[in-house]
């Protein structure tokens, strides 16, 4: 027995940007010497993105290309470091929720489940923090009981949402009356770096903000329903200053090494190989793969370490050249697609987070 997913729903806000208007933006925003620096156009124009989404709405962006102020906008010019980490925070509190709330109902009403039905609720995100928060605005704008169990799964990056069903799969196994209910959140353009940060800016060029929500039971895969079967975890060594994500005061800081892909080449391999075989499976007895698309290198360095064709990552590529690096919801969206596709079974959904920690899960 395992987590069996009955219903999967996505939400975008309203706001776009193509990534020509986004290095715009970048190129208003950003200090001296990153407005005049000649490869800060070759990040946008390389980075595989073809539009984003972000709560900071059209408006905003209309004013940095106009040079116009009609929005009102915390993120327009004329302070030193943008928005204080308070002032991001209270959006993240009004607008987090919203999000929220639309990819949940949209998983539940796939799955077709009373809302007062649910048993567990467990709420994933790293891009902002406020208690009574996410869940609470669930729980009252779903309908779902005042008993409803909750865990929050927090700051673990672009895997949290694999996190987050380790834990639903957890509560399946063990109560098999459990009704589970998994919402991923995250609102990265709140953490904007205006400045000179050349590492920033590239954290400034691929994410995104979005959200997703997965509905499942304790039982056994069907044709029509995925199961979560295992879960999986490895701390590639010696990469603890290659990512993380670190409360500054003016939003959280991202740090991205150059030798991620690297690490990526070296490591995956070996341990999805043992992994696989715990579970019973060869690389080669994958059906479909969910990769994360934390950018085009981190694709390619998973298709290389793993030796895997080019169709393999394709709808990840696609999902992240039309929606960026929405961090922890993104392997849901491609997850979502997949499932509509009818891909093949056994599927490995796939990501990478501060520590540096492959996260994997299972599907049959």
């Amino acid at each position: 027995m395992g987590f069996v997913l009955h219903g999967l729903g996505t939400a975008l806000p309203p706001g776009h940007a193509t990534q020509e208007e986004s290095l715009v933006l970048a190129q208003v925003l950003s200090g001296p010497a990153i407005r005049s620096a000649s490869w800060l156009r070759g990040i946008y124009k390389h980075s595989g993105i073809r539009t984003r989404r972000q709560v900071l709405g059209r408006g905003l962006i209309e004013d940095l290309l106009n040079d116009t102020r009609a929005s009102g906008s915390l993120f327009l010019p004329g302070r030193a470091n943008g928005p204080t980490t308070g002032e991001r925070m209270a959006l993240y509190a009004e607008e987090a929720p919203r999000l929220a709330v639309r990819a949940a109902a949209a998983a539940v009403t796939q799955a077709d489940f009373a809302p007062d039905s649910f048993t567990h609720l467990v709420t994933v995100s790293c891009t902002g923090f406020a208690a009574p928060g996410v869940d609470l605005a669930l729980i009252q704008e779903l309908g779902l009981r005042p008993t409803v169990e909750r865990t929050q799964v927090g700051f673990m990056g672009c895997h949290g949402a694999l996190n987050g069903l380790r834990v639903a799969h957890a509560y399946a196994r063990a109560d098999p009356q459990a009704r589970v209910l998994v919402c991923a959140v995250e609102l990265c353009s709140l953490h904007y770096h205006s400045g000179d940060d050349a590492d920033k800016a590239v954290a400034n060029a691929i994410f995104a903000d979005g959200a997703a929500a997965v509905v499942g039971t304790g039982g056994d895969a069907t044709s029509e329903h995925w199961q979560v079967a295992a879960t999986g975890s490895c701390l590639i060594p010696h990469s603890a200053t290659d990512m993380h994500w670190r409360i500054g005061d003016h939003g959280f800081e991202m740090g991205l090494s150059k030798r991620i892909p690297g690490l990526i080449v070296r490591h995956l391999r070996p341990w999805m190989e043992s992994w696989l075989r715990e579970n019973g499976l060869s690389l080669e007895e994958v059906g479909s793969w969910a990769v994360h698309p934390g950018g085009p290198k981190i694709l390619s360095a998973v298709e290389e370490s793993l030796e895997l064709p080019p169709q393999a990552t394709a709808m990840s590529r696609e999902l992240y050249a039309e929606c960026g690096n929405m961090s922890s919801p993104t392997v849901l969206f491609v997850l979502d697609r997949l499932r509509a596709d009818h891909a093949a079974r056994p599927c490995v959904a796939l990501g990478f987070g501060p520590g540096l920690v492959a996260e994997a899960v299972l599907f049959r």
